[in-house]
């Protein structure tokens, strides 16, 4: 569907809910010093999720050392490691009694390993306190091994690091960041750990119908056992504008023609985002049986 400035298909219209639970959520994040991607990227589905119990952690603090152009977190100079945010985050997973915890971050290039020492920790707390499936959104490291090693060797359950859009708008969408280096990140928790390997991207940025088909084959042939499709929606009128409003039925058509590809789980459609009832689509995996070799 066309852009008309201002103005948003039916599909793209919610009601925003606001509850006692999703209060309780905010105010028991903010009193432990949490940050969650679900509010420092504008997420749509921020109320939903805070009035269902869950969050999104966003480890690291809130500022980036990459400048994507279609991502709402801020970017520029990183305040140092907290060294205690690991046990914090432990500590809001038992009050929320989460059975699925998504730990995602900013891009950290200005430490050494690129923050994965601090994503294993946080891994490692979780666990002393907790038997939640871990599911870690991760950047890529600069493309080093062994810091995508070092978090794998922490054993989350799912792995996922996301490509976004097609290899031919990296320069515009996220000039800072290699396709290449991208798949090679997938490819190497694929073959190194005993885990699902997950991955996500939007569209209505410009993209082609069959660059989104070769995308998808070269994230299957990666490993990728869990993808995610959703529609970009633009933070705010600095940021990349939404070439196109994508139908949902053309989200059906891309999830039927990725479980065609062999993907175990695709969860596609205009609201959806990497970490979007990543439980429920955990679940639905698990319990419809594996669809594909997912090592």
């Amino acid at each position: 569907m066309p852009v008309e400035k201002g103005k948003f298909p039916p599909w793209l219209r919610r009601r925003i809910v606001h509850s006692p639970k999703g209060d309780a959520v905010r105010n028991m994040l903010s009193g432990l010093h949490l940050e969650t991607v679900c509010r420092n990227a504008h997420c749509p589905n921020v109320h939903e999720c805070y009035c269902r119990g869950t969050a999104t952690f966003l480890l690291m603090g809130s500022v980036c050392t990459r400048h994507c152009r279609f991502c709402a977190v801020a970017s520029g100079e990183p305040a140092p490691l907290e060294g205690d945010e690991p046990a914090r985050i432990a500590e809001a997973v038992a009050r929320l009694g989460l059975r699925h915890v998504v730990l995602t971050s900013v891009t950290r290039d200005d430490l050494a390993d690129g923050g994965a020492a601090h994503f294993a920790a946080a891994i490692r707390a979780i666990r002393s306190r907790s038997a939640a499936i871990i599911e870690v959104l991760t950047p890529d490291f600069g493309g080093q091994r062994d810091a995508v090693a070092t978090v794998l060797d922490a054993r989350p359950d799912i792995f996922n690091h996301n490509v976004e859009t097609v290899p031919r708008l990296y320069r515009t969408v996220r000039p800072e960041a290699v396709y290449e280096r991208s798949l090679a990140v997938l490819a190497q928790a694929t073959e190194q750990a005993d885990l699902h390997t997950k991955s996500g991207f939007m569209v209505g940025l410009g993209e082609a119908r069959e660059e989104v088909l070769s995308l998808m084959r070269d994230l299957r042939a990666a490993g990728v056992a869990i993808l995610t499709i959703g529609q970009y929606l633009s933070p705010s009128p600095a940021h990349l504008p939404v070439e196109r409003f994508v139908p949902p039925e053309e989200f059906d058509t891309l999830r039927a023609q990725g479980l065609a590809m062999g993907f175990a789980m695709v969860a596609a459609g205009p609201f959806v985002r990497s970490s979007y009832n990543a439980e429920e689509v955990y679940q639905q995996m698990l319990s419809e049986g594996s669809r594909c070799d997912t090592k």
